[in-house]
């Protein structure tokens, strides 16, 4: 058996001509012509012959550990799989290994090699079998020796199926202390199957076949030795030969070598404990201790399922609670997670994965983190997919009378629309969607409709969220009711299955003035902090300057636009084509009171600090850079300054903001560029208790006084930063929320109220 046309050792045109009888090497009835037209005496070998292979075959078998009063021929047991026509097995046999036993699935080839054989090896066997599904008991050879099936079997095209299912019936079939050999062509996807499933409990040696004597470099063979040990220790690969010495192709000398280091890598990473994917082979094996009994604490990254095995693979986080005193629900559940939902901080760190197995009342639990390959799968079919899968992960004290529960993170959307989707090349996909949510509130009758503005980089996380009404306008006889419930927190609702309807009404627009984000309602509620100061400007005829970095849709800026006459807004967003999505599809809009920056936000404020530090008034551009001013430019102070930005690489723990944006160097610059009396606020979005307080410790550090809102049920944590020496009293801030009232100029009670009730919840952080 061998590999495909392009990659055999070809000496002769007869070869080529018989090599067209054969296109799927894994075809019985190919290779049964292939044997009908060759012949039983004349032998084809594919990998090198046996003047090559002797010198390094021979030594490797024979070092097999064996009572010392027996010879070869008595003592091993020696399997020869998809044997063919080649002469090997009978080279073994002269050598002195007389119970050799081949097999292939050829019927042609098996009957041919026997009348070839019968007189002069009377005791050598030869049996129809297919390599993938062997009838021998298990442990019943010493050695498994393989001239190239498993290249046959790895097709690439076919995938890793039949070779894992060949692998797995060599290791059943091998006693303790037996060998497998495998000569081999050694390409990198027959390698990325063979040296995984020989990790725990083998010993792995890698030798070169001398090739011979040629005027260029050809496919060298070599052959991997694989030694079934009687413990679960991984060793790292050796290899035999130097690797500059290489003389064969050079393609398929690197692709060996890259192979090899890669695998040994991962080796070593298994030996230092690092945080790495095993398979349910390896933990079966006892990689990771005794898979069937619970230890506290104990948490093991997986792979489940193969090719051939189940529909799907899948990366799985085994958690056994860390207190196995209390009082659980079970002893063994699953707990799926979605993909749009496998990137949030609860799942995706290990932090935040011990909270879910807090919170799940299983002694272990399996998280399942669903990926791209399962998007189009149903949820029924991923649970019958898993069942048989996760069973032997449960403890050996479960229930087996009972199914293991599965549980989903779900994100209670009823409907949804996508309006939009495209990418830009700073913040990458995105999509615009009209959701109606899950209806929980009886006293509620019908479901508003929100768009919402999604980043595909922080999957799960809503950037920004809007009621819609028809034609953007309010009317309270049909919406009041919906104004009555709690408002939700955007940048914590998740996505769910998508659902295409491309009938959503024209005439359905974005309503600005209700805020539909609970943390929007927490950041306006801050604003009581420094109610006086805004009075005290209103009242003199001059504006509040507030800096939003961060435009998203535009709905924050645009709120307090419409509610706060005497404010001049400045927006910064980095990526313009956020600011024509705002325009486009959350009726966004600029005026005299209302400029957008196209800038970094970090620069803009270190630009305007340093001009501002230096006496000068300034002037902002349209592309967000500074400039003097001239005469008739207002005071330069900025009075507010508010980052919400999200974090384009959350792997950190932190998804909100970005992590420059909470350094020191940038909180002092944004304390140099606001008034007096001016406040900084910022949306922290993040489920470690860890990163929160390194924030808050570097916010002390900055500002006079910090306060903060921690939003009822969700990860956000609006913090905010005072510059005045004097201090707001906690008791003092509920009449400071009415102050604020009178200055909002809603057109709706209830989320005046919202505000005010938002603003009791402040904190003040010591």
């Amino acid at each position: 058996m061998g590999k495909k046309k392009n990659q055999k050792q070809q000496p002769s045109a007869s070869k080529d001509d018989l090599l067209n009888t054969l296109g799927d090497f894994t075809s019985k009835e190919n290779w049964d012509s292939f044997f009908t037209i060759r012949g039983s005496d004349d032998s084809f070998e594919w990998y090198a012959e046996w003047p090559q292979l002797r010198d390094s075959l021979l030594p490797r078998i024979q070092q097999h550990p064996s009572p010392s009063s027996l010879s070869p021929s008595s003592s091993l047991r020696i399997l020869v799989p998809g044997c063919g026509n080649s002469r090997l097995s009978e080279h073994l046999y002269d050598a002195g290994f007389g119970d050799i036993t081949n097999i292939d699935f050829s019927k042609v080839v098996i009957s041919g090699m026997l009348r070839r054989n019968v007189r002069d090896r009377p005791n050598m066997r030869w049996r129809v079998m297919d390599m993938t599904q062997m009838q021998f008991p298990d442990d019943t050879f010493n050695v498994v020796l393989d001239k190239g099936g498993l290249d046959a079997l790895m097709e690439p095209e076919l995938g890793p199926q039949l070779g894992t299912k060949y692998l797995s019936e060599v290791k059943r079939v091998l006693k303790s202390r037996g060998k497998f050999i495998c000569l081999t062509l050694a390409e990198s996807h027959v390698l990325g199957l063979l040296f995984p499933k020989f990790r725990f409990g083998w010993n792995v040696c890698l030798y070169a076949i001398p090739q011979k004597p040629s005027t260029k470099p050809d496919l060298q063979t070599f052959m991997v030795v694989a030694e079934k040990e009687s413990s679960n220790e991984l060793l790292q690969i050796i290899s035999s030969f130097d690797h500059s010495s290489l003389a064969c192709n050079p393609n398929q000398a690197s692709g060996l070598l890259e192979a090899l280091e890669s695998e040994n890598q991962i080796r070593g990473e298994y030996l230092s404990g690092s945080d790495v994917l095993y398979s349910l082979e390896d933990l079966q094996l006892g990689a990771k201790g005794d898979l069937q009994k619970l230890s506290p604490g104990h948490r093991v990254l997986l792979t489940l399922g193969e090719q051939g095995v189940s529909h799907f693979c899948y990366k799985a986080v085994l958690l056994d609670a860390k207190q196995q005193s209390g009082a659980f629900s079970f002893r063994c559940g699953v707990f799926i997670v979605p993909k749009t939902r496998s990137h949030e901080w609860l799942f995706s760190s290990e932090e935040g994965q011990w909270q879910v197995v807090e919170s799940s009342k299983a002694a272990r639990l399996i998280m399942v983190l669903l990926e791209a390959s399962h998007a189009n799968a149903d949820m029924e079919d991923i649970q019958k997919d898993l069942s048989p899968l996760v069973k032997p992960l449960a403890p050996a004290d479960n229930d087996k009378g009972n199914q293991i529960p599965f549980m989903t993170a779900s994100d209670g959307i009823k409907q949804r629309s996508v309006v939009y989707q495209g990418s830009s090349s700073l913040t990458g996909p995105v999509v615009i969607e009209d959701v109606v949510y899950e209806n929980t509130d009886d006293d509620v009758s019908h479901s508003l409709p929100f768009r919402r503005l999604i980043f595909e980089r922080t999957e799960g996380l809503v950037q920004s969220e809007a009621l819609l009404t028809r034609d953007g306008l309010f009317d309270k006889s049909v919406y009041g009711a919906e104004m009555k419930k709690a408002s939700s927190s955007s940048k914590s609702k998740r996505r769910g299955a998508l659902k295409r309807n491309n009938e959503s009404s024209s005439k359905m627009k974005v309503y600005h003035g209700y805020l539909a984000s609970s943390y929007h309602t927490a950041i306006i509620s801050g604003f009581s902090l420094i109610s006086s100061y805004l009075e005290s400007v209103a009242s003199s005829g001059n504006r509040v300057k507030a800096v939003v970095i961060g435009l998203g849709a535009g709905l924050l800026p645009m709120f307090l636009h419409g509610c706060m006459q005497s404010m001049q807004i400045e927006a910064v967003e980095l990526d313009p084509v956020m600011l024509n999505l705002a325009r486009d599809y959350f009726g966004f809009t600029e005026d005299k009171r209302m400029k957008v920056h196209i800038a970094d936000g970090i620069q803009f404020v270190r630009d305007y600090r340093n001009l501002y530090a230096a006496g000068n008034e300034v002037l902002l551009s349209s592309n967000g850079s500074c400039k003097l001013s001239d005469a008739e430019s207002r005071s330069t102070a900025i009075d507010i300054i508010i980052v919400d930005v999200d974090s384009s690489d959350s792997s950190s723990g932190l998804r909100c903001p970005a992590a420059d944006f909470v350094e020191e160097s940038f909180l002092q610059n944004v304390k140099d560029t606001l008034s007096e009396q001016g406040l900084f606020v910022i949306n922290l979005v993040s489920r470690s208790p860890a990163i929160k307080d390194a924030v808050v410790s570097r916010m002390k550090e900055v500002f006079s006084h910090l306060f903060c809102i921690q939003l009822e049920g969700e990860v956000n944590l609006v913090l905010f930063g005072l510059c005045s020496e004097s201090r707001i009293e906690e008791d003092c801030i509920p009449d400071a929320a009415l102050k604020l009232d009178k200055l909002l100029k809603s057109e709706h009670p209830e989320i005046s109220q919202s505000i005010t009730d938002a603003a009791k919840k402040l904190k003040r952080l010591k």
